[in-house]
């Protein structure tokens, strides 16, 4: 047992190395973005060959991106927390850079997630918009987002910045188990879970094995771009130091 947390120590701190970052990632990004290609292809083409809801008709199929936003809305949240407390707690090198450049990615993901829902609603609902519990803290899960965006890029000083940012992510976590619990707290508009509920899922095989390549193939976008955007950020801060450096120089030159 002690061998295996030495094990598992020595890996986290290896992990936390940008250096080391860098070399893993550069290895993973071309295999993981194939498999990505692979499952979004085939989830797709099997949202395409899905039937139509007798009720809704086509504009059922708009789930299919509807509904994996709206899960990497709130698992890209649920991992900044993570990496909020990473920051804070265990002073992680790297984990104010996930912090960083994850929450543009979730802001985009929520973003669609309102957009596609909109879409679905007017004809389901008659309505674009309704300021009911779901979709309200929905939206202010975008609002935390760019709050957080904006944040993370206010402060020259990395540290600062990073220990601002992560407070805010903590503190803003309190609405994901919102989103989640409000068709049960609130009457809504939104019908209840579908898929993780007592008696199994309420939706047909023919549509819900689509909707889960679906939302692995979104997950796979997620951590695609996440990855990307990490080694860029690693990469503008190694810049940054560089020319730090080397405008430090000249003047010490002077000095001397």
């Amino acid at each position: 047992m002690k061998k295996m947390i030495e094990a598992k120590c020595i890996w986290w701190q290896e992990l936390a190395n940008p250096a080391r970052f860098m070399q893993l990632s550069a290895k993973i990004l071309p295999s993981l973005s194939i498999v990505t290609a692979v499952v979004l292809s085939a989830g797709l083409l099997l949202a395409f060959q899905a039937p139509e809801d007798y009720q809704q008709g086509i504009t059922v199929k708009i789930m299919f991106i509807h509904v994996p936003c709206a899960w990497l809305a709130m698992l890209c949240y649920t991992l900044m927390t993570t990496f909020a407390i990473g920051t804070l707690l265990r002073h992680h090198p790297l984990a104010d850079v996930a912090l960083k450049t994850a929450a543009p990615i979730g802001a985009v993901f929520t973003a669609l997630a309102l957009v596609t829902g909109s879409l679905w609603g007017k004809p389901t609902w008659g309505t674009w918009w309704e300021w009911d519990a779901r979709l309200t803290s929905m939206f202010i899960l975008l609002l935390i987002y760019l709050g957080i965006f904006a944040l993370s890029r206010a402060f020259d000083n990395v540290r600062t910045s990073a220990q601002a940012t992560a407070i805010l992510t903590i503190v803003g976590f309190i609405n994901i188990p919102i989103i989640k619990f409000s068709v049960e707290w609130w009457n809504t508009l939104h019908q209840p879970a579908s898929i993780l509920r007592k008696g199994g899922s309420a939706i047909a095989p023919s549509i819900l094995i689509p909707l889960l390549i679906m939302a692995m193939a979104f997950t796979f976008v997620f951590f695609v771009f996440h990855l990307i955007a990490m080694r860029n950020e690693i990469l503008r801060r190694q810049v940054i130091a560089t020319q730090k450096l080397a405008a430090k120089q000249p003047a010490e030159a002077r000095i001397s």
